[in-house]
């Protein structure tokens, strides 16, 4: 195994996949490629100039996040990575970076957005391992026990 593409959304089960598949990247000497993809309805055009797309506050906060995360657990795991920020469809975009680095496995959370707005778009894990041509390893969050 050499490369490990792990979508990352800043959830808890996205936190898990990062996790694990940088324990894999580390057991097997692969490198990894981070992506967090923001949808496309989530860009404004700026009235400052022509074609000048800006991201809302709220998605560059959640991605920033979410990818500064995943890359400290990266040097703390002394595992090589790359991080991707891309705009697109989740599932078609994730699929196609993992095509792009011809990626040998991608790791996914099992739900990140909450289970409501899953139900609605459908989910992301399920779409990504329906559509990749390669291994998909699906990670779900530990359930913490909440205190009565």
């Amino acid at each position: 195994m050499k490369q490990i593409v792990i979508a990352t959304d800043g959830s808890p089960s996205a936190a898990q996949a990062v996790e694990v598949g940088l324990e894999l990247a580390k057991e097997q000497g692969a490198d990894v490629t981070f992506v967090h993809v923001t949808l496309p309805d989530d860009f404004v055009v700026s009235r400052i100039g022509p074609g000048h797309p800006i991201l809302h506050n709220e998605q560059i906060d959640e991605s920033e996040t979410a990818l500064a995360a995943a890359e400290e657990a990266a040097k703390e795991a002394g595992v090589p990575y790359t991080l991707e920020r891309i705009a697109g469809e989740v599932v078609d975009t994730i699929v196609a970076l993992a095509d792009a680095k011809a990626a040998d496995l991608i790791v996914v959370g099992s739900r990140g957005r909450g289970p409501v707005r899953a139900a609605l778009l459908g989910s992301v894990s399920r779409g990504v391992l329906g559509d990749a041509g390669r291994p998909v390893l699906i990670v779900k969050a530990a359930r913490v026990p909440v205190p009565a």
